[in-house]
């Protein structure tokens, strides 16, 4: 099975850990290249068991001619490798494409077991790493800022990822835990080295074995997984979604959050840093295009993330009383802790003179309780019957902080860090609802159920065909008007009374969970002051909208606008600036917690005028609200904090790529303490399935944020650099929009080369592939759109347009002089401007993850030879143009010469995808032409699967 080169290092340990090599060597990756070894020779080993030797040999025989191909550009390998997956029948063709899918989990885990080890031995040698806590506190105490000033700044901050469900996440929970468990086993692998490295020449060590036994293990989780099946049978539901998500809560972080905060105390020198890092999550609450999101969902979703951060505290709290086990009669407790004690219930005389595990006993008691109350669950253990639940986590956390205070106080302190500390900074971080819930859904819908109340209340009868102006004086004619719009007893819509069961049971979670359940009411598609009233009418209605906006008026949910069009994102600004101009919107929002946060979508306006243009409109649309603010806020102490809300995908299309870069890439003034951004489909379990990486992710969060809080430019970028960019962004929306939106047959292209078909009937997400039935590419979800893309190794969403963009934005230039300074003035912006900078780094990724011959197979699938000619020769003119305006921008005359990681990654992992790519062409072109067997199109959707995997992120 896949084996990779043998490293020819001769580097000894000791020169392996001088400080900052720069850059790092190919000897480097020994380690990986073993692991990589190992994988592939156990899983080899498991297909020759399992399927037989034919099989082994057949897998070995297209793993040879791939690498051929793909190292060494053999035309004859190129021709041998198709001619032999042409004669494949359907079974060896799925067999193959489970041992290359599989291949691609295994590298993946021993890319991430890498990535882990690289860091470790940075540290060790002292190196500066970019997106440490420690590299970025270093880099703020040198600019000035002191300790206290960055606490002070911690106290007023909100930072949240926030997970969404994704059309196209491909893992089951099966598969993650199996992989799981093979990471888990590298980890102790590398331990087991290090013993041996240790003990090198000393008798009786018993690594050899240990290695025998680890390697045991691996094959047998390699089995499992070979054995697990890797698609679903029936489509995903928001239910499985849910479950997913919970799974890395699990996993990563309930234990690695109270890590990162531990990290941060202790480099900060503070007792204690206000929780102002929380998780958020979209599953189960987010409706837009989703019918399956329903009330039921939402309730559904709330109380699972209930069950399991209680659970998790229940373990925590039953570990923590067989480690307190400090007897009265040896050590003191505060007066306040004997009171907890004698409150618990527990009648066991053997813990008589132990106050502590008496007083946990009771807590138990209580969180069991609670546990019944809020979810139905049983507790798994039980000293006392369940009793007296808890009103609220603060109550919890105020028990637990009676503990700490007393082991403070009574010489118990070393006791604290190893639980008790982490399970309360738990219990403030994900309190009894593990995760804020946003909702989401499209503005038509409101204004669909607000006209439906209103007809019914013969209050307007046609309030869809009003225009703008009478909308707005209606809507805030009854948000000051305290009586609610229903008629009991009315018959209304499905779609009316749907939305506001939403609505009702926000309002309950509140009451049960608390206010931290739900805190964001999102609408998508905002273009209009009327869609952010609607939705206040709408809280109005169940009461998490109480007063009237002309007195006292508090609203329960911020109101969030989401910009999404780069017509919606030029238009942010002045529709935020007219919402707060209405009499009483400030005033009640400052009640309300004088918080705004204003959401920017990724996806919909890269697919409407391309990356570059994307990225333009997002940033002129964060400058100008930040402006809009600045001057709200001017002279005032009650000022509205603004929060950006960033719907970043899997893609660089879609807004992807290393966060720490992309946060600190936002226009001056745009973070500031205050961020959330989406994480999506396999990018959440490429940063957070493995906890190491995942604490690794989760620190890069902070540190980027606190980099760009404090030591971000407070200044715009100069304008030569804003009108360059500008003129570039007009160029570039020309350019893709010429491809995608002008040129006939385009559509029947991007459907003919593309398995765009093929991932729409793939059981991958609960929500359609589309907004409708039509092959219209508006309609077309941008999720899917990008998907496509990335399977046939184009990702055009990640590139298309720039190198034309340039060309125009040179040849503007009067002479060669004009050239020269322009060409000048691009590669100062790179170098001076991180938008600039980030932006094109992305576009190098994107471009060295593409691969022209490979998306030449997948254009053969356009029947129209014409068609298919065309649009081809385009996209391989534009790729040239654009692969030829970074090399003169960024100097760098190959892809990813500043990246040696993804490097790294792209040789040793293509030449396993190349494979997938070429049988899914064949097994497209079988489906096609009309062969709809179950095995056929299990092979298609398991080489989806397999190309996902391999390229990480690519939805």
């Amino acid at each position: 099975m896949p084996s990779v080169p043998r490293s020819k290092s001769t580097k000894k340990s000791s020169e392996r850990s001088a400080p900052a090599p720069a850059p790092r060597k190919a000897t480097d990756d020994a380690a990986l290249i073993d692991d990589i070894r190992l994988l592939g020779r156990i899983l080899g080993d498991v297909i020759r068991d399992q399927e037989g030797a034919d099989s082994f040999e057949l897998v070995e025989k297209v793993r040879t001619l791939s690498v051929a191909f793909r190292r060494d550009a053999d035309q004859s390998a190129d021709r041998a490798l198709k001619q032999l997956l042409k004669g494949l029948s359907a079974a060896q063709t799925v067999q193959v494409i489970r041992a290359f899918t599989y291949f691609s989990h295994l590298a993946n885990l021993a890319e991430d077991r890498h990535l882990i080890r690289r860091r470790t031995e940075a540290e060790r040698a002292g190196e500066a790493i970019d997106g440490s806590l420690d590299v970025a506190l270093a880099r703020i105490r040198k600019a000035g800022v002191t300790a206290d000033e960055v606490v002070g700044t911690l106290a007023h901050s909100y930072l949240s990822p926030v997970l969404t469900a994704h059309p196209t996440e491909v893992q089951r929970k099966s598969i993650l835990d199996a992989e799981r468990g093979i990471a888990q086993l590298l980890t102790a692998r590398d331990e087991i080295k290090q013993r041996q490295a240790l003990f090198a020449g000393q008798k009786d060590t018993l690594t050899p074995r240990e290695l025998d036994e680890n390697e045991a293990l691996l094959r047998t989780r390699v089995v499992q997984l070979w054995q697990t099946r890797l698609l679903r049978f029936t489509k995903l539901t928001v239910a499985d979604e849910i479950e997913n998500a919970l799974s890395y809560y699990e996993a990563t972080f309930l234990r690695e959050i109270p890590k990162v905060y531990a990290a941060l105390e202790k480099a900060l020198g503070a007792e204690h840093i206000a929780s102002f890092f929380r998780m958020g999550q979209w599953i189960g609450g987010d409706r837009d295009g989703n019918p399956n999101v329903t009330a039921e969902t939402l309730e559904y979703a709330l109380r699972r993330q209930c069950e399991l951060a209680l659970r998790h505290y229940l373990t925590e709290v039953h570990y923590l009383g067989g480690e307190l086990s400090m007897s009265a009669t040896l050590v003191d407790v505060t007066v306040e802790m004997q009171a907890l004690a004698e409150a618990s219930p527990d009648p066991n005389e053997h813990r008589h003179d132990e106050p502590y595990r008496r007083a946990l006993t009771g807590i138990y008691a209580r969180l069991a309780a609670t546990l019944r109350d809020l979810t139905g669950g049983v507790a798994a253990r039980h000293a006392v019957a369940p009793q007296n639940p808890y009103k609220s986590a603060e109550e919890f956390l105020a028990d637990l902080r009676t503990i700490e205070e007393s082991l403070v106080d009574k010489h118990g302190g070393v006791l604290l860090d190893q639980r008790l500390r982490p399970l309360m900074r738990a219990v403030e971080v994900f309190g009894f609802h593990l995760a804020t819930v946003d909702l989401r859904q499209s503005s038509d819908k409101h204004e669909a159920v607000v006209a439906d109340l209103l007809a019914v209340a013969r209050i307007e009868p046609a309030y869809a065909d009003l225009s703008e102006e009478h909308k707005q004086a209606l809507l805030l004619k009854l948000l000051n008007d305290a009586r609610p719009l229903r008629v009991p007893g009315a018959s209304y819509q499905p779609l009316t009374v749907s939305e506001v069961a939403i609505f009702q049971q926000a309002l309950e979670s509140h009451r049960r969970y608390g206010r931290a359940a739900i805190r964001h009411y999102i609408i998508s598609h905002t273009e209009t002051v009327s869609d952010l009233l609607e939705a206040m009418v709408l809280q109005k209605e169940v009461g998490l909208l109480r007063g009237t906006l002309q007195e006292d008026a508090v609203c329960d949910l911020i109101v969030v606008p989401l910009f999404e069009t780069i017509a919606d994102l030029r238009n942010a600004a002045p529709i935020v600036r007219a919402v707060y101009e209405l009499p009483g919107v400030r005033a009640m929002i400052q009640r309300s917690g004088g918080e705004q946060d204003i959401m920017l979508g990724y996806s919909d306006s890269n697919k409407d005028g391309g990356i570059f243009t994307s990225n333009w409109e997002l940033y002129r649309a964060g400058m100008a609200l930040v402006t809009l603010f600045d001057e709200m806020n001017e002279g005032r102490k009650d000022g509205i904090r603004l929060r950006m809300f960033h719907g970043r995908g899997g893609t660089v299309g879609r807004g992807g790529g290393p966060s720490y870069q992309a946060i600190l890439a936002q226009p001056p003034g745009t973070v500031r303490g205050q961020l959330r951004l989406t994480e999506q489909g396999e990018v959440i379990g490429s940063k957070y399935a493995n906890r190491e990486i995942g604490r690794r992710n989760l620190e890069t969060l902070v540190a980027a944020t606190l980099e760009a809080t404090f030591l971000g430019s407070t200044k715009s970028a100069p304008a030569a650099f804003i009108n360059a960019a500008s003129t570039i962004s007009q160029a570039s929306m020309d350019a893709y929009r010429a491809l995608v939106y002008e040129t006939p047959g385009f559509v029947d292209y991007f459907f003919g080369s593309t398995p765009i078909r093929e991932i729409a009937e793939l059981n991958i997400g609960s929500r359609p592939a589309s907004r409708n039935p039509m092959r219209n590419i508006e309609d077309l979800r941008a999720v899917p759109w990008s998907f496509s893309w990335g399977q046939c190794r184009l990702t055009i969403n990640g590139w298309y347009g720039f190198g034309s963009a340039i060309q125009a934005f040179l040849g503007e230039a009067k002479d060669s002089a004009g050239r020269k300074e322009r060409e000048a003035l691009l590669q100062k912006m790179y170098a001076q401007w991180p938008f600039f900078r980030t932006l094109l780094s992305n576009m190098d990724m994107v471009l060295a993850k593409s691969d022209l011959q490979l998306a030449a197979r997948y254009a053969e699938l356009v029947g129209e030879r014409k068609l298919r000619q065309k649009v081809f020769s385009m996209i391989e003119a534009e790729w040239r143009r654009t692969s030829d305006a970074l090399t003169l921008i960024t100097g760098a005359k190959q892809r990813l010469e500043g990246n040696a990681e993804l490097q790294r990654s792209v040789r040793h992992r293509f030449p396993y995808i190349d494979p997938l790519h070429h049988l899914q062409v064949e097994l497209m072109r079988r489906f096609r032409g009309g062969d709809g067997s179950e095995r056929l199109q299990r092979g298609i959707h398991l080489s989806i699967n397999g190309v996902a995997a391999g390229l990480r992120n690519t939805g």
